[in-house]
């Protein structure tokens, strides 16, 4: 029994102790001598401001609340191992986007961080020994992501300005925030954009002055949600209106094989080590550019007209090269 075990365990005898509770019998219960029994004592009243009360004359111990009062351990409870996991996804999120919700997780790293010093770990060690490496990842604007990850969750629409990478145009939209999704290391909104009266996707990182209104955000059930936004590939949203076959060589295929590239998609591996894939979408942008990163390991079969978007990508590559 680690020490913030035996803290948890202390508690529990004390708070469901109708009497004072012997020393003698916390170092049966907690299997520990009596140094480590006043040394957990306290720690519980130094961390978590118990409101221990000690009978010098009866050697003993009881918690000292008012009448129909009950004093509970704050926040929920981990063993070391379970905070070690909840600090290391801390760390990977200030990793991933420094800064994004500081203020939010301050109060809740501090807490933990207590609590780990109690077990004597450290969150530095976590710090030093995870490193994440970011490619191609866009940083949002921290006051707009808060503000709209506020409007979303208090499930109020939103008018924002949008600047489109597609056109270079920037428009005003008012939205029904749905969901944030982080999709290959940048955030996405998923929202109802009542100028379009439809489900759009918008990459968080390029809007901006977004404005909490007093409406409240339209209601879609997460069936809809996942019908227009986790049936294609990619981040491209609608139903799929293709299905790419992908032929990986078996070299290729060690890898290939163990992703997965659509919740839906068919991998089959072949007598000479290679592997079909089978995807579906709706969009190929995404996808011809995943396809093109592999080379000549991997050959499209179907259909027709994305085999020729990828020959025509490929020509004008080589015409770039001479």
């Amino acid at each position: 029994m680690d020490r913030l075990q035996r803290i948890y365990k202390l508690h529990q005898l004390l708070s469901s102790a109708r009497y004072p509770v012997s020393r003698q019998m916390l170092e049966e219960r907690l299997a520990c001598s009596t140094a480590t029994v006043k040394r957990i004592i306290e720690e519980l009243r130094l961390y978590f401001n118990a409101p221990l009360k000690y009978d010098r004359e009866r050697n003993d111990y009881i918690y000292d609340t008012g009448a129909g009062e009950v004093f509970e351990l704050p926040g929920l409870w981990f063993n070391a191992d379970e905070l070690y996991a909840l600090l290391t996804v801390q760390q990977l999120l200030q990793q991933t986007q420094p800064g994004l919700l500081d203020d939010h997780l301050k109060p809740i790293k501090s807490r933990l961080e207590k609590i780990l010093a109690t077990a004597q770990l450290s969150n530095s060690e976590i710090a030093q020994r995870i490193r994440i490496l970011q490619m191609t990842a866009r940083k949002p604007a921290t006051e707009h992501f808060q503000s709209v990850a506020s409007a979303l969750l208090q499930r109020k629409r939103l008018h924002i300005h949008y600047h489109s990478r597609s056109d270079n145009q920037i428009s005003q939209r008012q939205v029904s925030p749905q969901r944030l999704t982080h999709y290959r290391g940048n955030w996405y909104l998923e929202a109802y954009c009542h100028k379009r009266d439809a489900l759009r996707s918008f990459a968080v990182d390029r809007i901006s002055a977004p404005q909490p209104l007093g409406n409240a955000a339209l209601e879609f059930s997460d069936d809809e949600l996942d019908a227009h936004f986790a049936v294609s590939y990619g981040i491209f949203a609608g139903k799929p209106k293709e299905i790419a076959v992908l032929l990986f060589s078996s070299e290729r295929a060690r890898w290939v094989a163990d992703e997965q590239w659509h919740p839906q998609q068919q991998g089959t591996l072949l007598p000479d080590g290679s592997y079909e894939l089978r995807i579906p979408y709706a969009d190929s942008k995404e996808l011809v550019m995943d396809i093109l990163k592999h080379g000549a390991e991997v050959e499209v079969i179907e259909p027709t007209e994305l085999r020729q978007e990828v020959i025509k990508q490929l020509r004008a590559a080589i015409k770039k090269y001479g």
